[in-house]
């Protein structure tokens, strides 16, 4: 029998959420690997679990990897969990799920928790479509395209923030996405104090910078309901007809590989052509 890499979702808070499924895995396998050991033993005592119980988290690098293939290659199940939730999606584990699959482990996902679907199931906002960023950089460019990029969303956007940095994320949205943009601010979710409060960005904005947030925090953005502008590729298509027409290709095989490739209607490409 091969060992395999199981993907345990775990609890956000309330322990009862953790499923039949995950909870008889936990119990059965021989190493856990957690993202943090002190927080996942109690999960582990609760459940009467005795795996060896390791540290994997963001920073643990590939000698932690390779320490782990060790113990699939001796023949020995490994679950990854984190602190809350499902491992990979914006925590650990996505390098370690890579790597067991291509050592040619299986790699089985046990499905629970998720602090994004969960926000976005009770924020009463659009989720037939959505796009997640998780938390987006404290500073810098990076930062300001993302915040772009929320702002512009046809889609509703789903972010995480640590609580202290939560009125400056509203403030910044509010100045890109406008004051009656509509949002929720998910926090705690499933325990004791978990709270709901939508509103919109001109609202969240003025109430939190007047209470401070607690907890675990989701933000869940409405989209703008309607696509983005599609970007200028006049030039992009202008320099594509030109080459393939020096190269003697004809204007109407010119005309169909530019709308091809740059996805401009047919008669504009044509018409670009033409003029060339």
């Amino acid at each position: 029998m091969t060992a395999t890499l199981y993907i345990v979702a775990t609890p956000l808070g309330n322990l009862a959420d953790l499923s039949p499924r995950a909870a008889e895995c936990l119990r059965r396998v021989a190493v856990v690997a957690a993202e943090d050991t002190r927080r996942t033993r109690g999960l582990l005592s609760h459940l009467g679990a005795h795996p060896q119980l390791l540290s994997f988290h963001a920073h643990s690098g590939p000698r932690r990897v390779e320490m782990l293939l060790e113990i699939l290659r001796s023949d020995r199940d490994v679950a990854l969990v984190t602190d809350a939730g499902t491992p990979g999606v914006s925590d650990p584990g996505p390098e370690l799920a890579a790597a067991a699959r291509r050592h040619g482990f299986p790699v089985v996902p046990l499905p629970g928790a998720s602090a994004v679907t969960t926000a976005l199931s009770a924020s009463g906002l659009p989720a037939d479509r959505y796009v997640f960023l998780g938390f987006l950089p404290r500073k810098g460019a990076e930062r300001g395209r993302l915040l772009a990029r929320a702002a512009g969303e046809e889609w509703s956007v789903v972010l995480f923030e640590a609580p202290a940095r939560l009125g400056a994320l509203l403030g910044d949205l509010l100045a890109l996405a406008g004051p009656d943009r509509q949002a929720v601010v998910a926090r705690e979710l499933t325990k004791m104090h978990e709270e709901f409060r939508s509103g919109t960005l001109a609202e969240l904005a003025d109430y939190y910078s007047r209470e401070e947030a607690r907890g675990e925090v989701t933000l869940v953005l409405a989209g703008t309901g309607s696509p983005p502008p599609a970007p200028d590729r006049s030039e992009d298509a202008r320099a594509l007809a030109t080459r393939l027409l020096a190269q003697g290709v004809t204007r109407r095989e010119a005309a169909r590989q530019v709308t091809e490739q740059l996805g401009l209607a047919r008669n504009e490409a044509y018409r670009l052509v033409t003029e060339l």
